[in-house]
């Protein structure tokens, strides 16, 4: 039987009601042996991280123990030198986990829709199955997608079963996440000093107030 790991990888600066929202819902449409999140090191695509990794996944690791939902952080993108690509993390865990375990790769739907600027975006199936989740504002509709993720789209989309139980290659669309949070709309709001608590777990909060993290 083919056992089933999720990954949900992010800068998580900072962890917030979205990504925990993301990730409990394909632990619940995949009920995988693992759900993985993978904490960015240098992501390619963004400025600076505002802060440490050390910090980043001390948050992780409070967000998630308060959402009663078990995760094993991986650290392999926080350990490189160099920036930060999916294909390298995907390379990594299916050479880890060998050709017959079935990997799902979260993301949502804002991702899915420059998934053509990412580094050997169709490579990307060569090595795991997509999870996308849909967030309020974001079209799914395949005429709202770059042409090119919207061919691959077509000929992938699957149900959730077919990635259980297949190594990579699918995708599965969960239009069920009606969560729309940015982490720079969080840190916005920090900086003004305004509440937070509706976008991220208080145990998160606590954890940036007491480390004076986000200040402008």
């Amino acid at each position: 039987m083919t056992f089933c790991v999720a990954l949900l990888g992010g800068s998580f600066d900072p962890v917030h009601h979205g990504h925990v929202a993301l990730a409990a819902l394909f632990a619940n449409l995949l009920k995988p042996y693992q759900l993985r999140i993978i904490p960015a090191g240098n992501p390619w695509q963004k400025s600076g991280l505002k802060t440490s990794a050390d910090d980043r996944i001390a948050m992780l690791e409070l967000a998630f123990r308060e959402a009663a939902l078990p995760v094993t952080i991986d650290l392999q993108e926080v350990a490189r030198t160099t920036p930060t690509y999916t294909i390298d993390t995907l390379r990594n865990v299916r050479a880890e986990l060998g050709n017959d375990a079935s990997i799902v790769f979260v993301i949502g739907a804002d991702q899915l829709q420059q998934l053509d600027t990412w580094r050997d975006w169709r490579q990307l199936f060569d090595y795991a199955h997509i999870g996308v989740g849909a967030r309020p504002g974001f079209d799914l509709a395949e005429a709202a997608l770059p042409a090119a993720v919207a061919e691959e789209l077509e000929k992938r989309r699957s149900a959730i079963g077919q990635l259980r139980t297949t190594p990579s290659g699918k995708v599965f669309l969960a239009e069920a996440l009606a969560v729309d949070i940015s982490a720079t709309q969080i840190r916005t709001a920090l900086q003004r000093g305004d509440q937070a608590n509706s976008l991220i777990s208080p145990v998160v909060l606590d954890y940036i107030q007491q480390h004076k993290l986000y200040k402008s």
